[in-house]
């Protein structure tokens, strides 16, 4: 890269008081004609275009963002990654995609703040105990790390979580992902974004897609408030917003479109070195490197497109944190965010090609994208280039709902990370 980042450049710019710095990336006016167009700026729509130059060579690449880089689902989520899903075809896509997020900093020359500090999973019950040692024994058989732990094993690693049996939900065991863990959501779109930029892909923000080109059965473009923009390929990864921009073009995807919402408190001191979920009390809980707890739940059960939520699902996620961390009850919010969930019939993600030739849709990643945002980019650059599915993404094709080859992940999906 031109512009690499390292010591020696912070020290070399610090000499002109940081005022060469280039921009991360370009903000070119978009052209009239590319090799691919990418419909969506988030991180899986960056992350393919990232791949589709790097690894296959295509760098007439536009990605077109209806508003800015990192201001949907990308930035609106709880950064949590792991792989631990129970079938074979989730667990090796999450897994390809945790590899990924491995190197990544390094690959991007940009700091993701990748942290694996591990993902537990808790059970409350006899049934969730049978249920998370099934998932251990499926993950340990396809080479995902996964362990099982006892009430005490957890208590060693989390003091403040409430493990007895005064508890409404006592703590039976937990599974345990020890290469799970977050990332810093703004960060892996700036990266991805730059990285990109640097390899001749065009990111063009304030760009809205309002309709399909289509031509005798195939995509011939898109059109834009910026005027019509042509290309061979369009591949659309616009999550929530996935079955709209379907319809353009008259296909009905099986999607649902719902908020999902999530809050942060006031910095605290290092108190949770770990990722707590729960799908009994329905809630999961992560302390930022600011020192934030960022809390989650599962989506809002009504329909909509609007990046907020409703207050009864903060209260109950609220009493869920305090349910598992007693000692959390006087701990403040400080803000609270909403994203637009695209939520398929079995809780996995649709990738691949159309009845329409030319014309590829990534979607239906429901409450777990962002753990998947390498892997994603990767097999769907893929898909695109080659015009064929990678043999990761081959079994989530859009096909699968009429064939009845679903790959029924609301278990491994659980409570909405």
């Amino acid at each position: 890269m031109a512009n690499r980042y390292s010591l020696w450049s912070l020290i070399r710019h610090g000499l002109s008081h940081h005022q060469g710095w280039q921009p991360a990336w370009r903000s070119p006016q978009p052209e009239k004609n590319y090799e691919v167009i990418i419909v969506g700026g988030g991180g899986h729509g960056l992350a393919t275009a990232y791949y589709l130059a790097r690894v296959h060579g295509i760098r007439k690449v536009a990605v077109l963002e209806k508003g800015y880089l990192g201001g949907g689902n990308t930035a609106r989520n709880t950064t949590i990654i792991r792989s631990n899903y129970l079938w074979d075809e989730s667990a090796l896509l999450y897994e390809h995609a945790l590899k990924l997020w491995e190197g990544l900093s390094q690959e991007l020359n940009f700091n993701v703040m990748f942290s694996q500090r591990g993902v537990m999973n808790l059970g409350h019950s006899l049934q969730d105990m049978r249920d998370i040692e099934r998932r251990v024994n499926a993950n340990l058989l396809n080479g995902v790390d996964a362990e099982l732990l006892s009430p005490r094993e957890i208590k060693e690693r989390v003091p403040l979580i409430a493990t007895g049996g005064h508890a409404r939900y006592p703590i039976l065991g937990a599974s345990y992902q020890p290469r799970g863990g977050v990332a810093r959501h703004d960060a892996v779109a700036w990266g991805f974004a730059r990285a990109a930029s640097e390899l001749g892909v065009d990111i063009i923000e304030e760009c809205e897609v309002t309709g399909l080109l289509i031509e005798d059965g195939r995509v011939r473009g898109v059109q834009t408030g910026r005027g019509e923009i042509r290309a061979d390929k369009v591949g659309c990864v616009a999550a929530g917003n996935s079955a709209v921009l379907a319809r353009m073009a008259g296909l009905r995807l099986p999607l649902e479109s719902h908020p999902l919402q999530a809050f942060v408190s006031e910095s605290l001191k290092p108190c949770l070195d770990t990722v707590v979920m729960s799908g009994a009390v329905h809630g999961y809980i992560s302390q930022s490197d600011k020192g934030e707890l960022v809390i989650g739940a599962g989506i809002d059960s009504y329909l909509g497109y609007g990046q907020r939520g409703s207050p009864h699902v903060i209260e109950h996620t609220a009493a869920a944190i305090i349910e598992l961390f007693p000692s959390f009850s006087r701990v403040r919010m400080n803000r609270q965010w909403g994203g637009i969930v695209d939520v398929s019939p079995d809780a996995c993600p649709i990738i691949g090609k159309t009845r329409i030739k030319g014309l590829y849709f990534n979607c239906g990643w429901g409450t777990g994208g962002f753990k998947a945002t390498p892997g994603s980019g990767h097999v769907f650059a893929h898909t695109i280039a080659n015009d064929q599915p990678h043999p990761l993404n081959a079994a989530f094709a859009l096909e699968r709902f009429a064939s009845g080859r679903l790959i029924d992940e609301h278990g491994a999906a659980a409570v909405a990370h």
